[in-house]
């Protein structure tokens, strides 16, 4: 049964994640989850130090920096006139150094680094139950939080479709017809910060930017087409996720570091035998 709950939860948080990394990718700001995922360490030792290890306001205060981190770095880019991985490199070491800070002078004495904030375990996931007042046990609490932002995230590409295909593809013709480019990158990026923060305490900031990252651009080098690259990009992550899992009882490894590299083994063979875009491609 852990097997099925380790699974279930790389999957939920691949395909959460392929999902948003599909208009991430398509915009050139695949690697903004990474400056997420660091950019939020202030958030997390502030709630910390002000609530103790309670979830919630660490997760506040977490996707809170996660918001504040892609304000700044859209700031930097319109108004200061850098270049979009300028803004994200210059932002994310900033948050993350001014985290680092936090922790080695408010918090030297407190079992707090990098390493417990940044770095989940997916195979703890199972010893985390949600148990009811009358015992009945629910299963791991990760597995219904991440389903329930993944149906949050499902819903948000579902309903708002639209506006989130015109403003990335042909954001100039969407302002023409009234549609803000401003409104739908903040909800996207809002989506991208809470899927991040709510997942890299599950599964790890490493593999949550793999899961951003690969499954799109496996399905990137498949198909021209948005819906058919949303759904292969989802059928990638839950690929890796099953097969890193095997690969890791194999050799009796890192499961998180396993899904990662079966996520690496598919990008490659997709770079090298897509029908249209691989080295090998047909003519």
């Amino acid at each position: 049964m852990n097997a099925f709950w380790i699974i279930l939860t790389g999957s939920l948080v691949a395909v959460t994640c392929g999902l948003l990394g599909c208009f991430l990718t398509l915009r050139k700001m695949a690697m903004i989850g990474d400056a997420i995922a660091h950019a939020v360490l202030p958030g997390i030792v502030i709630a910390f130090l002000l609530s103790g290890k309670d979830s919630l306001p660490i997760l506040i205060g977490a996707a809170s920096f996660g918001l504040l981190t892609t304000f700044i770095i859209e700031y930097l880019q319109h108004t200061g006139k850098l270049q979009g991985d300028a803004a994200i490199g210059l932002t994310f070491t900033f948050l993350f150094a001014i985290g680092v800070i936090l922790i080695a002078v408010y918090a030297d004495q407190i079992d707090l680094d990098q390493d417990c904030v940044l770095h989940g375990e997916i195979a703890y996931v199972p010893l985390d139950t949600w148990l009811t007042k009358s015992g009945i046990n629910l299963g791991p609490t990760p597995v219904w939080i991440l389903s329930t932002v993944f149906l949050l995230v499902l819903s948000m590409i579902i309903i708002g479709y639209k506006g989130l295909f015109l403003t990335t593809f042909d954001p100039a013709y969407a302002l023409s017809i009234g549609i803000s480019t401003t409104l739908w990158h903040y909800l996207l990026m809002g989506a991208v910060s809470l899927t991040t923060v709510v997942s890299f305490e599950s599964v790890g900031a490493v593999l949550v930017v793999a899961f951003l990252v690969g499954p799109p651009s496996i399905a990137y080098l498949l198909t021209d087409r948005l819906p058919v690259m949303l759904l292969l990009s989802s059928v990638a992550g839950i690929l890796a996720a099953f097969g890193g899992y095997f690969l890791a009882v194999w050799i009796d490894g890192s499961i998180a570091g396993a899904m990662t590299v079966v996520l690496g083994f598919e990008f490659l063979l997709t770079f090298i035998f897509a029908p249209r875009y691989g080295l090998l491609r047909f003519k």
